[in-house]
């Protein structure tokens, strides 16, 4: 559905394509998501899982920026994973005041259970779009999702 705001061209056409990049992100995330559901986790659970286990032990204010979050929200999420025994806080050594997120056993095992079926859950999904669409959005939205500089900020 296309905006209803009442500005110029430029202003519609940049909020249609905002509200056309959310649904789609929406769209996608809610297609995609059956492996984690069946899990009983959310996406950012899912995400926090995934980059310990990829990256390995982070500070909480880390794993949150990572994933575009406020620490105080993300840790609502870590809290969550907590419970579950699938992370655990810790002290840093190098400085008792951050508190490092590490995956378990359990959280770890997790990962590589779900971890197939959620690729080729997300590969199945977008193979609509071919290999250089593929490419091209990738492209598209790195540059969208990078933060403007003063002079990118005027008129087009």
């Amino acid at each position: 559905m296309p905006t209803h705001f009442d500005g110029s061209t430029r202003e519609k056409r940049s909020l249609d394509l905002f509200i056309k990049l959310i649904r789609a992100a929406a769209s996608v995330e809610a297609r995609t998501s059956a492996p984690l559901t069946a899990a009983g986790l959310t996406t950012s659970q899912f995400g926090a899982l995934e980059t310990l286990y990829y990256v390995g032990p982070l500070p909480a204010g880390r794993l949150a920026e990572k994933h575009l979050k406020s620490p105080n929200n993300f840790t609502v999420v870590i809290s969550n994973l907590e419970k579950r025994g699938l992370v655990r806080r810790e002290k840093a050594p190098h400085d008792r005041r951050v508190v490092m997120i590490e995956l378990t056993d359990a959280g770890r095992e997790l990962v590589e259970a779900i971890m197939p079926s959620y690729v080729r859950t997300v590969v199945n999904d977008l193979d609509r779009l071919t290999a250089g669409e593929q490419e091209q959005l990738a492209d598209l939205l790195r540059k969208v999702g990078r933060p403007q500089r003063p002079a990118d900020l005027g008129p087009r």
